[in-house]
């Protein structure tokens, strides 16, 4: 009984997860295109699948507490052993887990478009409100910071 809950939670998760990385690849292009409606949509989207990735993780490790076991894939491939869907369990427990290590690589990646991007943005504003000058090459080619900073309204 218990093993069937399980991998049914499991099997309930492939939608959600793939939605997710879905969303998460939506995301890294909207990031790229400075689109923030569609990154506010894809936000609340995301929180509310993550809200039900997270509820189904907890069921799955209230089952396996339940039964005594540990927490992670030992646990499961001990219930596994004792179970006649036992292949099957692992099998989709192995796709979800893909899916959501795919789904975490997304997340990484768009991470660090994130971080480049507000890099970038902070040297913008740096260059616009006068702050430290930009280096820049010179007439004679060579690579040189500027004398005098100037906020570009007063240029």
């Amino acid at each position: 009984m218990h093993d069937t809950n399980l991998l049914q939670l499991i099997t309930d998760d492939f939608a959600p997860a793939q939605q997710l990385l879905e969303l998460l690849q939506t995301e890294s292009l909207a990031l790229h295109g400075r689109d923030m409606p569609l990154l506010e949509e894809i936000l609340a989207r995301k929180q509310a699948l993550i809200i039900l990735l997270e509820q189904h993780g907890r069921k799955r490790s209230e089952i396996l507490a339940s039964l005594n076991l540990s927490l992670d894939r030992a646990g499961l491939e001990q219930l596994a052993s004792q179970s006649s869907i036992g292949d099957q369990l692992l099998s989709q427990s192995d796709v979800l887990t893909d899916l959501i290590a795919q789904c975490q690589a997304a997340n990484v990646k768009n991470g660090q478009s994130i971080v480049m991007q507000q890099a970038a943005t902070a040297n913008q504003l740096k260059i616009l409100t006068g702050g430290e000058p930009p280096a820049l090459y010179d007439a004679s080619g060579t690579f040189s910071k500027l004398q005098k900073p100037r906020a570009l309204s007063q240029a």
